[in-house]
């Protein structure tokens, strides 16, 4: 792995964690178009807490002034997705290697960002009920071509919120579910892999920057209602994967 290939899976990663396209399932056709050795759990890792880096920054304020009561919320909408990691990990690995799995979720993703620029919720104020909603689709989220965000907000806007407010707590409920993946791979491989400091940070910064782009972005499109370009986007690359990869 270079210099540049660190590059291009860190802004992979960075957009595709927060655009409502899958980062699981572009990191798999990527890699396996690239046709390289894979970087290690160790690089996955940075390229991740550059995700995560960027959302809390983009959050900071709100975070700052989180309550009792959200932390609740996000923690109890974090549990459906902790119980199929650790329940289903080896399934889900499997997955990762089915490329034509991969394209048919590309297009289910597609058809929930359709709904969701149909949506027009008016709640601000998050339940239990919708805690475990977008909790549940967070989980269904772990399959590679099914968008964690695209997913969630999804369940947020069947809520009946908004998607502004569906689109906050979906990145809120990103911070211990990117960190708890992440954990657990690197106990599981021990931190295994071929791995450069210098190519790692690379990858970091790259992830960092196209993150907060992403988060920037996606709440311009969801105002706006323009979703739909990211379904178009989708029924594109879900169909070239299905036929081509």
């Amino acid at each position: 792995m270079n210099f540049i290939y660190a590059i291009i899976l860190g802004i992979v990663q960075g957009l595709t964690e927060f655009l409502p396209v899958s980062s699981s399932g572009h990191l798999a056709v990527v890699g396996s178009f690239l046709d390289v050795d894979q970087p290690g759990i160790l690089f996955e890792t940075l390229l991740h807490a550059g995700t995560v880096f960027a959302v809390v920054w983009y959050l900071r304020d709100r975070i700052i002034r989180i309550t009792t009561k959200e932390i609740g919320l996000v923690l109890f909408g974090s549990i459906p997705a902790g119980l199929v990691g650790l329940l289903l990990a080896s399934q889900i690995e499997g997955l990762f290697s089915m490329l034509k799995l991969v394209g048919v979720a590309f297009l289910v993703t597609a058809f929930l960002n359709y709904q969701t620029d149909k949506s027009s919720g008016k709640r601000e104020q998050l339940d239990i009920y919708d805690a475990l909603a977008i909790g549940v689709l967070q989980a269904i989220a772990i399959i590679p071509g099914i968008s964690r965000s695209g997913s969630t907000i999804f369940a947020g806007s069947r809520m009946n919120l908004t998607k502004t407010a569906a689109a906050e707590f979906s990145f809120l409920l990103s911070i211990p579910a990117i960190i708890g993946a992440n954990l657990y791979e690197f106990l599981k491989y021990s931190g295994g892999g071929d791995f450069s400091l210098s190519l790692g940070a690379v990858g970091f910064v790259a992830a960092f920057a196209s993150g907060l782009f992403a988060i920037n972005f996606l709440i311009t499109m969801l105002t706006e209602r323009n979703l739909k370009v990211f379904s178009i986007y989708l029924v594109v690359v879900g169909i070239m994967t299905i036929l081509f990869i």
